[in-house]
């Protein structure tokens, strides 16, 4: 019995160990980032137009940034003060960048022209060995292979949205026409219906007042049910 009614103290005290740890972490995580931040702007010079990062900043970024901070550093790759000095940065650490950086490209967590230029900086880079230098090559051609295919799936989804877009309005244009109107089916009218609701910055799921709700009702029963528009619901 003692060791039961013991067991919600010990549940108790193993979470707070547990959110101790994390606050700890985050803490750790913090301070790590702030370091590396300072490090990559301690490593600017001033340059043909002003401070700025070159060959030196790479160097002293390699013997001053680890393979451990490569993750940071790709936290910090959305950082618009530092978006340069991240690049020089992941390249200083030749192979140890390589994958971690083609992974994030696939994460979406670093736009990949940024990512063609860690790599193009690792194959310029005289720390690296030919053999991290010639990865980094081929990395590179993969990752723009990987960027064309990106740019032609959306180029692609932007076709298709405005050829959905135009559809739905003529569609809309036809609502006003009775004649016209009862030849769209039941789901080009509710695409209509529910493109106007956004039009109106209205959502069925969204809050709503007892006016908008009833005019929302009355917009369905109206455009998608085909009922004329002074009637009233059924009982």
């Amino acid at each position: 019995m003692k060791l039961m009614s013991s067991q919600p103290a010990l549940i108790l005290l193993f979470a707070s160990f547990c959110l101790a740890g994390n606050s700890q972490s985050a803490a750790e995580h913090s301070e790590s980032a702030e370091r590396v931040r300072r490090t990559i702007l301690n490593s600017r010079h001033l340059g043909a137009h002003g401070m700025g990062y070159n060959t030196e900043s790479q160097n002293t970024l390699s013997q001053k940034i680890t393979p451990a901070d490569v993750p940071l550093l790709i936290d910090l790759a959305a950082d618009k003060a530092l978006h340069v000095g991240v690049q020089f940065a992941l390249a200083s650490q030749c192979e140890a960048a390589i994958i971690p950086v083609r992974e994030a490209v696939i994460r979406h967590e670093i736009h990949f022209l940024d990512a063609e230029d860690v790599m193009r900086l690792i194959e310029d880079f005289s720390v690296c060995t030919p053999e991290t230098q010639h990865r980094a090559s081929a990395v590179r051609s993969e990752i723009h292979s990987l960027g064309e295919a990106e740019q032609t799936r959306l180029a692609q989804e932007a076709k298709e949205k405005a050829a959905d877009d135009a559809r739905i309005q003529r569609n809309a244009l036809k609502m006003s026409d009775p004649k016209q109107a009862k030849e769209l089916t039941r789901q080009e009218r509710e695409e209509v219906y529910k493109r106007s609701l956004k039009a109106m910055g209205l959502s069925e799921d969204g809050p709503l007042t007892p006016a908008q709700r009833d005019l929302i009702q009355r917009m369905y029963r109206t455009m998608v049910l085909g009922e004329p528009a002074n009637s009233t619901p059924n009982q």
